[in-house]
C-alpha cells in the first residue's frame, strides 16, 4: 500500500523519534515553477518536548529544488556538487546530524528556521557510497530508521 504523501514519517536517531514532514511551496508572485522552495520539518516526540526544526531550501543560481520534469519531487542539490533526494530518510538524517553539528538542539522552546543549503554538501559527504550527481538522477541509501 502506498504512503500517504501529507502524513508525517517517523525517525528515529540515538534512540529519539522524530516525525518530519516534506512540503513544497512558491513564493508568492514567484510564479508556477519560479520561487519554488522545499521546506522540510522535523517535530521531536513526544509533543511538547520541543519545537519544530525547519530546513528550507529555496531555488537560486546554480542550485535547484523541484520545479517540474526532469526533475523528481524532494530532490535538491548544487548543479555541480552535492544533491540529495529529501523524501529519503538517510538524507534527512544526515540534515539533522549537520544541523546538530550547527548547534540546533532538538529541545529548543521556539520553531528554528534553518537556510538548507548551509547543510547541504555536509550532508551529502556524509551518506555513503554516494557520490555528487546532478539533477537527472541519482541512486541514494540510507541507514537511518523510518516508517
Amino acid at each position: 500500500m502506498p504512503r500517504k504523501p501529507r502524513k508525517p514519517r517517523r525517525l528515529v536517531v540515538g534512540g529519539r523519534v522524530y516525525l518530519w514532514t516534506l512540503r513544497h511551496h512558491h513564493v508568492p508572485g514567484g510564479g508556477r515553477s519560479a520561487g519554488c522552495r522545499e521546506t522540510l520539518t522535523l517535530y521531536p516526540q513526544p509533543s511538547g518536548t520541543g519545537s519544530p526544526l525547519r530546513i528550507v531550501f529555496a531555488g537560486g543560481p546554480d542550485r535547484y529544488v523541484p520545479g517540474g520534469a526532469p526533475m523528481g519531487s524532494g530532490d535538491v542539490g548544487y548543479v555541480r556538487g552535492g544533491s540529495l533526494n529529501l523524501h529519503e530518510p538517510g538524507a534527512v538524517r544526515a540534515l539533522l546530524d549537520a544541523a546538530s553539528a550547527c548547534g540546533w538542539q532538538p529541545g529548543e522552546r521556539r520553531a528554528v528556521e534553518i537556510d538548507g543549503w548551509l547543510l547541504l554538501e555536509e550532508a551529502a559527504a556524509a551518506r555513503p557510497g554516494d557520490a555528487p550527481v546532478g539533477p537527472l538522477g541519482r541512486s541514494r541509501s540510507g541507514s537511518a530508521q523510518a516508517e
